[in-house]
């Protein structure tokens, strides 16, 4: 465990950050590491967002179809090669 020091400027949001906590019945540390993690989450989504974007439209310019209906066409198709 490592400990850091958080300095608020802004006494609004300290306030907030209290109030919530207490709210959730948890301390401040675990409401802050979850904001945290969840924001460095969010960051490398962002990061991922563009080749995603990317890997999207070439799918739709070759014709690709959506994985449910894939996967219906395979099994009428088995359907009509069963004997």
């Amino acid at each position: 465990m490592r400990k850091m020091t958080v300095v608020f400027d802004d006494d609004a949001l300290y306030t907030t950050v209290k109030v919530e906590a207490a709210r959730r019945n948890q301390p401040v540390k675990k409401l802050v590491s979850q904001a945290l993690r969840e924001w460095l989450e969010a960051q490398e989504d962002a990061k991922l967002l563009p080749e995603i974007e990317k890997t999207r439209a070439e799918w739709q310019e070759k014709g690709g179809i959506e994985a449910n209906e894939f996967f219906a066409k395979l099994k009428a198709e088995a359907k009509t090669d069963a004997p």
